[in-house]
C-alpha cells in the first residue's frame, strides 16, 4: 500500500474567521496553529503546507491566565550591543493586542521556511472589522 503525499498545487485551503472574545492566549494559539498547519485535515503532510487561512478578530479581548499580565514579559534583540529589550504584556496588550496573538501563534509553529509560509495566513485584527470579507470567511468555534 503506497502512502498518500499532498502536493502543494493540489491543496484546497479554506478561510475562517475565529472570535477571540473570552478565550484562553495559549489555548487558541494552539488551536490556531493547528488549523495554520493542517493537522485537522486528512491531506495533512508533515513536509507540505496544507493548511488554511486564519482571521483572528476581537484581539483586545483575550484573556491571560493567573498573573502572566502583570509578570509574562516579551523580550527581543535589537541587533546592537546592549540590545535585549523587554515588554510587559501589560503594555504589550494594552498598546498592541495583535502582535501578542501573533508571536504566541508563531511559537507553535515550525521554526524553518515551512513556518514562515505558515504564519503568512494567519491575519489578526484588533476589532470586530475586518478586510476579507471576499475570500468568504466561515466562522470557526473554538
Amino acid at each position: 500500500m503506497k502512502s498518500f503525499i499532498a502536493k502543494p498545487n493540489e491543496v484546497e485551503r479554506k478561510w475562517y474567521v475565529i472570535d477571540a472574545e473570552g478565550k484562553k492566549l495559549g489555548r487558541l494559539a494552539s488551536e490556531v496553529a493547528s488549523i495554520l498547519r493542517g493537522k485537522r485535515k486528512p491531506i495533512f503532510t508533515p513536509h507540505v503546507d496544507t493548511g488554511d487561512h486564519v482571521i483572528i478578530i476581537n484581539a483586545e479581548k483575550i484573556e491571560l491566565t493567573g498573573k502572566k499580565l502583570q509578570q509574562k514579559t516579551y523580550k527581543y534583540h535589537t541587533g546592537y550591543v546592549g540590545g535585549l529589550k523587554e515588554i510587559p504584556y501589560k503594555k504589550l496588550m494594552a498598546e498592541n493586542p495583535e502582535k501578542a496573538v501573533f508571536l504566541a501563534v508563531k511559537g507553535m509553529l515550525p521554526k524553518n521556511s515551512l513556518g514562515r509560509n505558515m504564519i503568512k495566513k494567519l491575519k489578526v485584527y484588533k476589532g470586530t472589522e475586518h478586510n476579507h470579507q471576499a475570500q468568504k470567511p466561515e466562522a470557526y468555534e473554538i
